[in-house]
């Protein structure tokens, strides 16, 4: 079976790795940071080589997301980041687009009556 691990954070201002951007993390001491930071890389390192880490992927921004909703007979979308906080996440699909406009075109189809598809960019470093 897979699992997908959400990590919910509100960093300020937006970045990864989470813990220097939020004021708890912040807080933290940089050499123990560091060294958190370095057991959080052999973790995925141990993940890797025993094949259990399928693949990550660091969220950018919710500002940059776009929200599908159902209207009538059509989805309908708006600027994000947020749906109504009784819906929560039921699936993820991980897309490969040229353009962020091919994107939102096929987040579009995803959108059916009583769901709510977001569509955020992954974050590049």
């Amino acid at each position: 079976m897979k699992y997908v691990v959400l990590i919910h954070s509100n960093p300020q201002p937006w970045g990864h790795p989470t813990i220097d951007f939020t004021e708890v993390g912040r807080a933290i001491p940089a050499d123990e940071r560091a060294a958190m930071g370095k057991e959080f890389d052999e973790l995925l390192a141990e993940l890797s080589a025993s094949g259990e880490l399928v693949s990550g992927l660091a969220l950018d921004a919710p500002s940059t997301s776009r929200v599908y909703r159902w209207e009538g007979k059509k989805p309908v979308s708006t600027d994000g980041p947020y749906a109504e906080s009784k819906e929560q996440l039921a699936g993820f699909f991980v897309l490969n687009c040229a353009t962020q406009a091919r994107a939102e075109e096929l987040a579009a189809k995803f959108a059916g009556p009583g769901d709510v598809v977001e569509l955020r960019p992954e974050m590049e470093f």
